[in-house]
Formats: structure tokens, sequence, C-alpha cells
């Protein structure tokens, strides 16, 4: 219930228990953050490095391809964010980039995996970070939460994505066996009371409690799957020490080696050392963004560098004939939708993923239509795709959103698969009959509302304003 804050204005106060938490933490500070809290929260966007969309906005300075909006636009009438070309992401978490920078390892052909990564903010920014020779194991335990994920994920257009949703249950499975772990680990949300009352309203200690028990199980799960000399990242968006440093103690005593992340003192990041754990905090008073908490710890012993191995023979037609570069991949069937999976990583990730019995062994890429194999939704957006494998229609924007809804495009002699495009950008599959282009736009992606309630994006090139 609204009631009149410290400062006389209409507002939810904090929980005493949290503010005795952050008495410690800031001091006098406690009453500028609870002020910043009742305020709007910013609005930011992250582009995609292969896609190359980069509004003229104000720069996220801790991340190169972050930007700040003015107000928040109507994003699910803009064909360009289904087609992958930016993810509306929260800014404080966009310091992962640092973080990645921090270990040494942007641009790196590693493996990695993202612990609890729905619905995939941080997992496509990771694709971006390591860069197209990686390979990422998302893993998600939440059925609903998974299917978000692989949607994000597959219109990122990353090729070296597998998704699992057992990892978390299976840990000796997991052994030493990757170079990075991203766990940004559920929590009691604090950093999220600007934006999300339900965070406010659900708040407790016996949820922070709570809270601290699963994360001290992920984090041994995280740690156990590292090599030696590999990197773990680990985040949550509270600021409780029970959730953050309390979790790290444990491998500091194990030999961890703390990594700083590079910060300009403008940005408001705070670094922090509470119970001996090296960190850096976000508090909204500071930064222009939500509360947010990340360390980086790097685990005794010398990295071994990945090697690839030998590429197996190209697929052959057609499917073969619809990757850039055929020979460098190879595939896999599971409940007949075929999947690629890079040649350099199959020797590694073949008994792993049949382990973890992976609900998307790579990118889905072909499904089997009768005889036939149609290619699939994840194709489209792609980096594995060749421009000319299909033919391409270019729809304006608003034939774009009606395919985006499901709608059939009109069309003359249609035969065959064709690649719908805006702006340049794939979106998707339509299929040819006749005097009309048959939708494959998948149902559960469809736009469902009929109209916007705010401004269409600032980057819009042929919508009415």
């Amino acid at each position: 219930m609204a009631q009149e804050d410290r400062h006389g204005k209409q507002g939810t106060l904090l929980p005493p228990a949290l503010v005795a938490t952050l008495a410690p933490l800031l001091g006098d500070e406690v009453n500028a953050l609870e002020a910043a809290l009742n305020t709007p929260p910013p609005v930011s966007i992250r582009s995609n490095t292969a896609k190359s969309l980069l509004p003229d906005a104000p720069l996220v300075p801790w991340c190169a391809q972050g930007r700040y909006l003015p107000d928040r636009p109507a994003f699910t009438f803009d064909p360009l964010l289904h087609a992958g070309a930016y993810y509306v992401q929260e800014a404080s978490s966009m310091l992962l980039e640092q973080a990645v920078l921090a270990a040494g390892l942007n641009g790196a052909g590693i493996l990695a995996l993202d612990l609890c990564a729905a619905p995939g903010g941080k997992t496509t920014h990771l694709c971006d970070l390591l860069g197209p020779d990686a390979f990422i194991v998302a893993n998600e335990v939440d059925g609903k939460r998974r299917a978000v994920l692989s949607e994000n994920l597959w219109k990122w257009g990353h090729p070296g994505v597998a998704i699992t949703g057992r990892a978390t249950a299976h840990p000796d499975l997991l052994h030493g066996l990757f170079d990075l772990v991203l766990l940004d680990a559920p929590c009691s949300g604090e950093g999220m009371f600007r934006k999300d009352a339900f965070a406010r309203e659900q708040w407790s200690t016996t949820l922070v409690e709570q809270c601290a028990a699963t994360q001290r199980g992920l984090v041994a799960i995280a740690w156990q799957a590292l090599a030696p000399g590999g990197v773990l990242i680990y985040s949550t968006c509270t600021w409780e020490p029970a959730e953050n440093e309390e979790q790290l103690v444990p491998l500091m005593a194990d030999g961890a080696e703390p990594l700083g992340l590079a910060l300009d003192p403008a940005w408001g990041v705070e670094r922090t050392h509470v119970r001996g754990v090296p960190g850096h905090r976000c508090y909204p008073h500071r930064v222009q963004g939500e509360g947010f908490f990340i360390a980086v710890l790097r685990k005794p012993g010398t990295r071994t560098p990945r090697t690839g191995s030998t590429p197996p023979a190209a697929p052959p037609a057609p499917v073969g004939d619809w990757f850039a570069a055929p020979e460098a991949i190879t595939l896999t069937e599971k409940d007949d939708i075929q999947y690629a999976v890079p040649a350099r990583w199959a020797h590694t990730l073949r008994p792993l993923l049949a382990k973890l019995r992976a609900d998307a062994p790579g990118i889905p890429v072909a499904e089997r239509k009768g005889r036939d194999r149609a290619p699939h939704p994840a194709l489209a957006t792609n980096a594995l795709l060749a421009p000319e494998a299909f033919p391409r229609i270019e729809l304006c924007h608003q034939d774009a959103l009606r395919y985006l809804r499901g709608e059939t495009l009109t069309a003359s002699g249609a035969r065959g698969a064709a690649l719908v495009t805006h702006q340049g950008l794939a979106l998707g599959w339509v299929h040819g009959a006749g005097n009309r282009w048959n939708n494959r736009w998948p149902a559960m992606w469809r736009i469902r509302a009929h109209a916007p309630a705010a401004p269409p994006v600032s980057w819009a090139a042929d919508v009415d304003r």
C-alpha cells in the first residue's frame, strides 16, 4: 500500500529488515536509494553485433552495444525486435561485458555454460562477447521459461548454442567441462523493486534464506563444472550479502582468484569487499540502471586451450545447400528435427548432450514434412544460413506485422520455401501455394495485441507516426 515515505512523497517504504541490511553498506544513502526506487526505471536495449542496429541514443557506458532510450516505445510492434536485431535489457546487467573482458575471454573460442539462462538476455550477450567460435550450453530447468529462452536465442542467431533443462540435476556430468560458467542466480529480487511491484510484495527475510539455500547448491555445481583455470561469473539482482559474497566465501577458501572489473568511477558502480570477497554493486541512486551484484572468480589451475576436431564431410543436399559453410557443421536428429553443431565441437558435445538429453542439441535447421525437409524457424535468423539459399521477400513495416501475426501473404505463382525479410534482416519462412504464401511463423511467437499502446520505435524506417 502506498504511504508517506521518508521524503514526504507517495511510495512504498523499504522493509525495516532490508534497511538494516543496507545500512552497513550504504550508511546515510539508504534514503537516497529509497527515493530512487520510487522513480521511473530507465529504458535500455542492447544491439546484436551481427545485425548492426545502433540507434542514435545515449550509450550505456559499460556496454559497447547498449543504448538508453528516452521512453519505452512499442517494442512488440517492431519487426526488428522479432528479427533478433536487439534485446530489451536492463542496463546494470550489461556489466557482464566488463566481467568477460576482465576474464580475458572476449572473442575466445571456448565452451561456456549459462546455468540459469532464461529468458536469455545474458546468454545472448555472451554469444556476442565470446564470438562465433564459442559454444554455449544454455540451461533452464523451468519448461515455460525454457520456451522463452529458446525463442530469444534462436532469433539472436549465434551458430553455437544448445539448450538443456537438466544440468542442475546431474552435477557429476558437468565435472571440469567448461571454460566459463555464468551463474545469474535466482534471488530475492531487491534490485527489481523499482520496475517490479511483485518483487516488493514478495520480499521477506524468509525468501532471502530460501534463495541463499538454493544458491549454495548452484554455486557448488557451477564450480564443479569449471575446468582448471576456468572462470565463474556470479551475479544477482539483490544487495543481500547472504546471497552474494557469502555464497563465494567457500570458493575463496578453495583458492579462487577474484578478478576486478575495469570500471570508470563516473559510472557509479561500487567496488565492494564484503566477507573477504571482492564484488561490484549497482545502486539505482548511483547508476542509471537497476540493482545488481556481480563478481568474477578464476578456478585454480591452468586453462587448456581448445583444439578443433577434423570436420566431417558436408551434409548432403538438399539440406547441405542451405548452409553458408556446410563443411563446418555436423547434423544430428531428434524427434524429426535436424540440429546443426559446429564440427569443431561435435566430439566434445556429443556425449555431454546425450547424457543431459538436451532439448535442443544445437541449432534446429530442418524439420520433417512428410518425405521432405522444411527449414526450421531458427535457421531463418541464424548465421548458418547461406544468404542465397532461398528466395527472399522484403516486407514493409505493415506487411511485416501482418506476417508476425500469422497472416498469409498474397502472391502469384508462389512455390516452395521463401525467406521473409524486413529492412534486410531475416524474420522467418513462408511456403508458396500459388496465389498466396502460407505463413510459417511459429504460432507461439505471434503478435496477439491489436494496437500499440506506446509510440513506435525511433528507428522504424517506414511506419506512420
